[in-house]
C-alpha cells in the first residue's frame, strides 16, 4: 500500500470516528458535515470524496457501529439449540439499542433511503438461525416469513424503548413481546405455549411440516429431481409453509 493510500485510509477512518462520536453525543442524533469536518481537521471536499454526501457518511457511521455488534454474532459458533440462540439474539439486539440509542434510531430512520449493509447482514444471520430451527422441525412458518415477523417486532420494541422511555417503563415488555412472537413462529413443543396455531389442519400441521421438509431438502437436494423439479418443489413448499397455497 502506498503512502497516499495509507493517508487516504487514515483520513477516512478519522472522519468516520469523529462522525460516530458526534452522532452519539447529539441530542437528536443528527450532525452537520461542517462539524464533522472541523472535528476531523479536513475540508468538505475530503468528506465528499470518501462518502459522497451526508447520507453516505451517516450510512457508513451506522455500518461502523453495527459492525462491532455483528462481530460478536459472526464469531459465535451456532449452539445446539437455535431457539435459544434466537432468544439470546433478541435480548442482545435490545441491549445494543439501549446502549446506542442515536445510532439505533439512525439505522431505522426513514431518511436512510439505502438500507445499511449491516441491516441486511443482521437479517441474514437471523434467517440462518431460523433455517436451523426449521431443519429441526421447530418452526410453524417458513424461515423467511418468521424472520420478517421477529425482526419487525424486535426492532419495534427496541425503538419504543429508546424513543419513548417515559412511556415504556415496564422492564418485562421486551421479553413478553418476544415470547408472544416466538409462540407464533415456533411449535408449541418448543415454547411450551398453549396458544393455538393459525387455522390449519391439526394433523399433520402443514406449514411446519413444509418448512421442515424444505429446510432438509436445501441442506441435501434430492438427486432424483432435476433442477427445474427441485425449484418447483421449493416453490410449493414455500407457499405451504407460508400458509398461502
Amino acid at each position: 500500500m502506498t503512502s497516499d493510500s495509507v493517508t487516504a485510509v487514515s483520513t477516512k477512518a478519522r472522519i468516520l470516528e469523529v462522525a460516530a462520536a458526534l452522532v452519539a453525543r447529539s441530542p437528536d442524533g443528527d450532525v452537520s458535515t461542517r462539524a464533522v469536518c472541523e472535528g476531523a481537521g479536513v475540508g468538505a471536499p475530503a468528506l465528499y470524496r470518501h462518502f459522497g454526501d451526508k447520507e453516505g457518511l451517516l450510512s457508513a457511521v451506522v455500518d461502523h457501529g453495527w459492525d462491532k455488534y455483528l462481530a460478536t454474532k459472526r464469531e459465535r459458533p451456532p449452539g445446539t439449540d437455535p431457539v435459544e440462540d434466537l432468544r439470546d439474539g433478541w435480548t442482545t439486539h435490545v441491549e445494543f439499542a439501549r446502549a446506542n440509542p442515536n445510532l439505533f434510531r439512525l439505522m431505522h430512520s426513514p431518511a436512510m433511503r439505502t438500507p445499511p449493509a449491516a441491516a441486511l447482514e443482521a437479517h441474514h444471520i437471523l434467517t440462518a438461525d431460523l433455517q436451523r430451527a426449521a431443519a429441526q422441525g421447530k418452526l410453524r412458518l417458513a424461515p423467511e416469513l418468521a424472520a420478517q415477523m421477529i425482526m419487525s417486532a424486535n426492532v419495534g420494541v427496541a425503538l419504543m424503548l429508546v424513543s419513548r422511555p417515559a412511556t415504556f417503563t415496564d422492564e418485562s415488555v421486551s421479553r413478553r413481546v418476544r415470547d408472544a412472537i416466538h409462540a407464533t413462529v415456533f411449535t408449541p413443543e418448543v415454547t411450551g405455549s398453549t396458544a393455538q396455531a393459525p387455522a390449519e389442519p391439526p394433523e399433520p400441521h402443514v406449514p411446519s411440516t413444509a418448512a421442515h421438509l424444505n429446510a432438509l431438502l436445501q441442506q441435501s437436494p434430492p438427486p432424483a429431481l432435476t433442477r427445474a423439479e427441485g425449484a418447483l418443489l421449493t416453490e410449493w413448499l414455500d407457499r405451504l409453509s407460508n400458509g398461502s397455497a
